[in-house]
């Protein structure tokens, strides 16, 4: 076996230089076109998918941020809205002990506007029922004195005179009494 064969035989192993060169030059124009055209639109597609996912990131991000921002501001006008429902209830639990102090003092003013109507129409109706008994009393006592002394009082000045002396004695003696 001969490696070097005669030349009317080609060695298989090694390759024909024709060959060689027309894949070199292949290969070069494969390469040139690869770099010319398709590296670069790869590299663009690259850089806006890159772009794509770096704006999305920040975007995300910047959301975020705004979302914290909202929050924070919910979180504060909550508190505030906390703090000033607090403050309504102060004030209406306050209105409320001034409007039942109110009404009660008014209760009160009522009761006693009552209560002293109610004493005016006890003393008047006192007075009318001293002077209807000083008056039955007195004709009473003149018809007992006219029996036991055995005189008629017929005379009204005499009986009136009786009348107002015997009822002077009666409050002289009431009022000795009671001291």
């Amino acid at each position: 076996m001969l490696i070097f064969a005669a030349e009317g035989e080609h060695n298989p192993v090694i390759p024909i230089w024709q060959e060689l060169i027309i894949g070199a030059v292949a290969f070069a124009f494969l390469c040139w076109i690869l770099m010319k055209y398709v590296f670069p639109r790869m590299e663009e597609t690259f850089r806006a998918r890159v772009d794509a996912i770096e704006g999305g990131i920040r975007r995300a991000e910047e959301a975020q941020r705004e979302a914290a921002e909202l929050l924070t501001q919910y979180k504060q006008q909550l508190a505030e809205a906390r703090t000033e429902a607090a403050r309504i209830r102060d004030e209406a639990r306050a209105d409320a002990a001034g409007i039942r102090e109110e009404a009660a003092t008014r209760a009160r003013e009522e009761a006693d506007r009552i209560i002293q109507s109610g004493r005016d129409a006890l003393a008047a109706e006192r007075g009318s029922i001293v002077r209807e008994l000083r008056g039955e009393l007195g004709s009473l006592a003149v018809e007992l004195a006219g029996r036991i002394v055995g005189e008629a009082l017929e005379d009204e000045a005499r009986r009136r005179g009786t009348v107002e002396r015997f009822l002077e004695e009666l409050g002289t003696a009431t009022a000795g009494g009671k001291r």
